[in-house]
Parts: C-alpha cells; sequence; structure tokens
C-alpha cells in the first residue's frame, strides 16, 4: 500500500469506529426502523466525505473531536440522500454498493421513513454541535445550507426536472453538478476551516467545488465504461433514462480530458495553502481514478 492508501484507510477506521458507535446505541422503535437506518449505514462505501473533512481538519491543525460530529452528520445525510436517490421515483435502482436497496428490502414507505430519520438526526447532531459556539453554528448551518433547497436539494430537482430534455444545456449541467453532488463535498472540507476562524476558506471552497465536479464526472464516465462488479450499482442507467450528463453533453472522449482537467485545476488549488497538502492533491487523483 502506498502512503496515501495508509493515510486514507487510518481517517476512514477512525470514522468507522465513530459510526459504529452511533449505530450501537440507536435504539429507536420499531424495530424496523432501526434496522433499516443501520442497513444503509453499514453498506460501507469510500466515506470519502468523512476522510475529506478529517484530512483537511489534521491539515489545518484542526482538533480531530472537534470535527467528528460534524463528520457523523455530514455522513448521515449522504446516506438519506442515496436511500431517496434509489427509490423508483428518483433513480430507480435496485442495488446499493452491491447490495439490494434500502426500499428492496424494507419497502419504499420506510425507505422514505429511513431517509427523513437520517436526516433529522443529522440535523439533531448539528443542533447540539452549536451549543459549543459562534463557529460550531456557522459551521452548522453550512452544513445545513449545503444539504437544503440551495444546495443538495435543488440539484436533485434540478436532474429530475431536466430529464430526457432533447438537447444539454453546459449551465444547467454545472447547477446540477455543484449542487446534487459538490456541495456536500464542499462542506467536507470547508468545515473545518470554519472551526479554525476561516482559514484558506476561498481556496478549500473552491478546492471543494471543483473535487465535486470531478468525482460526478468520472461518475457519468463510469456509467458508461463501468461494471457493476466495481460499482455496486447498475450501469448504462443514465442514458436509458435521459439523464443530463457529461458524456450527454461532451462525449466521452472530450469527458475523460474535461475531467483531467478538473484534477489539475484541484491540484493547483492546493499550490496556495502553506501546510502540507500532499493528501489532499493524491485525494484528486484518486477521485478521477477510482473504478468504483
Amino acid at each position: 500500500m502506498t502512503d496515501f492508501d495508509l493515510k486514507y484507510e487510518e481517517y476512514a477506521k477512525k470514522f468507522e469506529k465513530t459510526l459504529d458507535g452511533f449505530c450501537e446505541k440507536l435504539d429507536c422503535k420499531p424495530q424496523l426502523l432501526a434496522d433499516s437506518l443501520k442497513y444503509s449505514l453499514k453498506l460501507g462505501g469510500k466515506r470519502i466525505r468523512p476522510v475529506l473533512m478529517l484530512a483537511t481538519a489534521d491539515m489545518l491543525g484542526v482538533e480531530e473531536e472537534r470535527v467528528m460530529p460534524f463528520a457523523l452528520a455530514l455522513e448521515l445525510v449522504h446516506t438519506y440522500s442515496l436511500i431517496h436517490d434509489d427509490l423508483p421515483e428518483m433513480d430507480n435502482d435496485d442495488f446499493r454498493r452491491g447490495k439490494p436497496s434500502n426500499h428492496k428490502v424494507f419497502g419504499v414507505g420506510n425507505a422514505v421513513l429511513a431517509g427523513d430519520g437520517l436526516l433529522n438526526t443529522a440535523y439533531s447532531i448539528l443542533f447540539g454541535e452549536c451549543f459549543n459556539g459562534g463557529e460550531y453554528v456557522s459551521a452548522a448551518k453550512y452544513i445545513c445550507d449545503c444539504a437544503g433547497i440551495y444546495g443538495m436539494i435543488a440539484g436533485q430537482s434540478a436532474d429530475l426536472a431536466h430529464e430526457n430534455d432533447k438537447e444539454i444545456n453546459e449551465d444547467i449541467l454545472d447547477f446540477i453538478y455543484e449542487n446534487k453532488t459538490a456541495k456536500l463535498i464542499m462542506a467536507a472540507v470547508v468545515t473545518p476551516t470554519i472551526l479554525c476562524g476561516g482559514k484558506y476558506y476561498s481556496e478549500l471552497k473552491a478546492f471543494g467545488k471543483e473535487l465535486g465536479f470531478l468525482f460526478q464526472i468520472t461518475d457519468d464516465i463510469l456509467d458508461v465504461e463501468g461494471s457493476f462488479e466495481n460499482l455496486g450499482k447498475s450501469t448504462g442507467k443514465d442514458l436509458r433514462e435521459g439523464k443530463y450528463t457529461g458524456v450527454g453533453l461532451y462525449g466521452l472522449d472530450k469527458c475523460k480530458i474535461k475531467a483531467d482537467l478538473i484534477c489539475e485545476n484541484c491540484v493547483k488549488l492546493m499550490e496556495g495553502i502553506s501546510a502540507d497538502t500532499s493528501f489532499m492533491k493524491k485525494i484528486a487523483f484518486f477521485v478521477r481514478q477510482r473504478v468504483g
């Protein structure tokens, strides 16, 4: 394993320990609700958002214990969005991370409630952090805004509204990329800067946006070239369902070139930060080169 792989695994393991503790304390009733929450939370995944938050905090000298509750809340928000995204009325996917989607196991109604439960619990965690001071309030609000009607929900709505458009508009595609995907990644890297007084706020916000675009355009490429075995979900759905994608606008080859350029932008944005940015630079290549 490379130094990057070892560091990534270290951050991921720290977060998994926190998540395990959270799941162990989940005792909500009925049991079906608790089981459905734990099912989606424990499906795994790369945990890129909490890893990014912990890595950014490390780079800025912010104590791990200060950001971990925010990392947990952000992952709850992300997981809720995946549960709802898989529903028949949304992306209609029967699999997530190689296993049946939440609604295939627990039913559509309970999947909706599981997603709602994760979102509300995330907000409860964030509200709890607000008692620690003004910077915690600002960090909590930033995550809420990234998740809400000026962030992820807006992107999801635009994604649905523009299904099967005859032509793809670049401005609309950028809006979907920024809000549907990039906003939660921006939240991961901006939260630690808010907690330490806004240090490198502009640079990290821009980095998060570019990394979010890179994640989504790579996702679009993998929907064409990827496999179920690597992705853990159905492929080829974007074209079948008339989704707004980078491949649809630029074509596959130009899409790959654009992804490479965005990756380079991510690296350049780190050069303005006087700290050890090696992990943050490498995570851009990690996102670009992923196969799942």
